[in-house]
């Protein structure tokens, strides 16, 4: 991959993962601009637009970081990841696994 091409493919990956947030809180804020209706028929859509950025923008850009030879691009990666699997994890954590078990049940 041509060092040119590879810069700018790391830096339109690291702004796409950055709208992560801004893709997850669009559906809150158009609720809180008087728009419920967007939130209520978009919300889940722009949910997993958020999850699908979050996860497959560091993967893509810790490859093309890889192949094109940029050391420094491939840590930023990398904590890229690390913080978007934090979330992540306590979504699955505390939305999923502890939901299942029954109050009192002590699981």
């Amino acid at each position: 991959m041509a060092p040119a091409r590879a810069d700018r493919a790391i830096r339109a990956l690291s702004w796409w993962w950055a709208s992560a947030p801004v893709l997850l809180l669009t559906p809150a804020l158009a609720h809180a601009a008087g728009l419920p209706e967007v939130r209520r028929e978009a919300g889940v859509v722009f949910g997993l637009m958020a999850l699908v950025t979050a996860v497959l923008a560091p993967v893509v850009g810790l490859a093309v970081a890889s192949f094109g030879g940029r050391r420094e691009a491939r840590g930023r990666f990398l904590i890229m990841a690390a913080v978007s699997g934090v979330p992540i994890l306590f979504f699955l954590f505390f939305g999923v696994l502890y939901s299942e078990c029954p109050d009192g049940s002590g699981c």
